[in-house]
């Protein structure tokens, strides 16, 4: 290995973290809703991600501010309104969140049959 090489296979390698903030079930959809959306308000995140909790969300939102990936703007309204967006940090994953997600929607019915397959192999219930 050459040295100063990034490995993210090593557990001591920084780049692991961004891997798991951005691996993580939730804040895909939330990057991929906002780099599909735009700039959406809280409530509108929520009804765009379908199913996501509140506490989930908020929690989410949080994480991908700390780390430069959303940004939160508040407006000093009556009552309060606040909007979330991608930074330019996490427009930069817009390509890789589309193919992602276009690759999980072009192969749905293969792992579908892959499950299948499994199941019956070893035995266990659908």
């Amino acid at each position: 290995m050459v040295a100063n090489t990034v490995d993210v296979l090593n557990d001591r390698c920084p780049s692991r973290q961004v891997i798991a903030l951005i691996a993580d079930k939730w804040s895909i959809l939330v990057l991929y809703a906002l780099s599909r959306e735009g700039t959406l308000r809280y409530g509108q995140l929520q009804r765009t991600v379908r199913g996501i909790s509140q506490k989930m969300l908020t929690q989410t939102l949080r994480e991908l501010e700390r780390n430069g990936l959303v940004s939160r703007m508040v407006y000093e309204v009556v009552p309060p309104q606040v909007e979330y967006e991608l930074t330019d940090l996490g427009k930069s994953l817009r390509r890789v969140l589309s193919e992602l997600c276009g690759w999980a929607q072009g192969n749905l019915e293969q792992v579908a049959r892959a499950r299948e397959l499994y199941d019956l192999e070893k035995g266990n219930p659908t």
